[in-house]
């Protein structure tokens, strides 16, 4: 059951419209920092200190309000939810991994692409994008006319592919820690055939030119570097998987916290110990991806709670009732901001502006509501590199591989080219 709505209207009345300040600033130091402070940001030390003094204040004050102690630890435990199954998936799927070398043909680079857009839903899109992004890298190493590729990655398995679960993007479980069916994101299925279909298709015809521009010579030279595919660590990490995707079924008849969170613990501390180093050190394997989610999230589920609490409030006074808008809207703040955060403000929104009783009732009674969220959070994560967390992992691993990556804004309006014919065609066939 969803008890935040209840515990958010209690605390509405006692928050003083300055306590917003802190989350507006923090998701603007996430858009902007690393573009301007590049260097000292890509520190986690100094991203711990930034987030602890923006939401430091906001849990002392929130700790004074009468009712904000409880609405404080209620966002303690979806915080400590949603870590623990971010950071299960991070260490399992990195007990993974993929060797070899194939014929860097348009069909093998559109079968990792599509396998990538399937297994995001189980493992996340963190965990696919990491499992995936340096085999497609190595395979394509020869090729001269590849700099699309890691473009393409990020649209779909790093984003779009995502949308069918609770496991594929961050933005979908803090639905689903809000009482959102683990099943619900099924229904989305169409709008994930279009969109991933397309993407799919447009990479192939891209692709398929692109390597007619290869010399026989660069063939050749592909050719002899091609090596049978091999996966390491699968079937105890496999395993593994299977119960994480079992504890977070089951979550909702485990009424108990943090049971559901201890079986996840316990399935990574055992993909741990019991998968060789040497499997992890095939796939690059750094903790600094999942402390930099930690500590930023523990700032934004702080900061985020006067923000939902006066959506809460005054949400009514605000009349969006058409699927558009808030694909649209969701949208547009997914993309300079992430996409998370973003997703809970908007879904909140529509509950309260449409008078329903949190996210389970606004998926039951207006589920084309909180299927333009869900997919406006979750398609538009991949208009920036800071709109989703894998986005800005993949550019610096395909940079590091020797692959020509845009900039922030060239690839801005090279997603845009991309993606908005088909945002364009979603909103007519699903959103209006």
């Amino acid at each position: 059951m969803d008890l935040s709505m209840p515990i958010l209207a209690a605390v509405g009345p006692q928050i003083n419209f300055v306590a917003l300040a802190p989350f507006g600033l923090l998701l603007a130091a996430i858009a902007l920092l690393p573009l301007i402070l590049g260097e000292w940001w890509h520190k986690n030390r100094n991203k711990a200190i930034f987030a602890f003094l923006v939401g430091a204040p906001i849990a002392i004050y929130l700790w004074s309000l009468p009712k904000g102690t409880e609405a404080l630890w209620h966002g303690f435990e979806e915080y400590v939810q949603f870590i623990a199954l971010i950071f299960s998936l991070y260490v399992i799927a990195g007990g993974i991994v993929l060797t070899g070398d194939l014929n860097a043909t348009p069909r093998i680079n559109l079968g990792y692409l599509a396998v990538g857009a399937l297994i995001a839903n189980i493992i996340g899109t963190t965990g696919a994008s990491m499992l995936l992004i340096r085999p497609l890298l190595r395979t394509n190493r020869d090729r001269h006319n590849k700099s699309h590729l890691p473009i393409f990655f990020i649209l779909i398995v790093s984003n779009c592919g995502g949308l069918l679960t609770p496991l594929g993007d961050p933005p979908l479980f803090m639905g689903f820690l809000r009482g959102v069916d683990f099943w619900w994101n099924l229904r989305l299925a169409p709008q994930w055939f279009l969109v991933n279909g397309y993407l799919l298709a447009l990479f192939y015809v891209w692709d398929y030119r692109a390597y007619a521009r290869e010399t026989p010579r660069d063939r050749r030279e592909e050719e002899r570097h091609v090596h049978p595919l091999g996966v390491y660590g699968w079937k105890l990490n496999g395993f593994l998987m299977l119960c994480i995707v079992g504890a977070v079924i089951a979550k909702k008849d485990m009424t108990v916290f943090p049971v559901s969170e201890l079986i996840m613990l316990a399935c990574a501390i055992v993909s741990w110990v019991f998968t060789p180093q040497s499997v992890r050190a095939g796939n690059h394997y750094s903790w600094q991806p999942i402390i930099e989610v930690a500590v930023l999230f523990a700032a934004i589920f702080t900061t985020m709670i006067p923000v939902l609490v006066t959506l809460t409030q005054h949400g009514k006074g605000v009349h969006l009732t058409n699927g558009w808008e808030y694909f649209w809207l969701t949208g547009l703040f997914s993309s300079g901001l992430d996409n998370a955060p973003t997703y809970m403000a908007m879904a909140n929104l529509a509950a309260v502006s449409n008078n329903c009783d949190g996210l389970r009732e606004l998926s039951l009674q207006r589920p084309e509501l909180l299927a333009a969220v869900s997919c406006g959070a979750v398609f538009m994560g991949a208009n920036s590199y800071i709109g989703n967390g894998p986005n800005f992992m993949v550019k610096a691993i395909a940079d590091h591989s020797g692959y020509h990556m845009p900039s922030f804004f060239g690839y801005v309006l090279m997603a845009g080219a991309i993606l908005m014919p088909v945002y364009l065609l979603a909103t007519l066939l699903f959103f209006i």
